[in-house]
């Protein structure tokens, strides 16, 4: 008998097969992250200093502005990211 697991998994491979990818592609998705997590850290970096700045001066709401502002860039770096590496693995090589 199998589990409800090994039933789930079934029924979901049969629903949307696993995509076997390519060295390049493997290789331009490994890229697309690191370039993510560097953009990622580049607005860190510099939102950070900002907030250090607004900390220094009292100014509570513009730091919260930043650290909302600091979230949304995250989702919408991450969500170009994801994007992107969709496309390379939809694309036929």
């Amino acid at each position: 008998m199998k589990s409800s697991y090994e039933l789930a998994m079934e029924r979901l491979g049969k629903s949307s097969p696993t995509v076997k990818l390519t060295a390049e592609q493997k290789k331009e998705i490994a890229e697309l992250e690191s370039q993510c997590a560097a953009n990622i850290a580049n607005r860190e970096i510099l939102l950070k200093g900002e907030i250090a700045k607004a900390i220094a001066k009292g100014d509570a709401e513009a730091v919260q502005q930043l650290e909302k502002q600091l979230l949304s860039d995250r989702t919408t770096l991450r969500a170009e990211c994801e994007e992107k590496k969709e496309k390379v693995r939809s694309s036929v090589k």
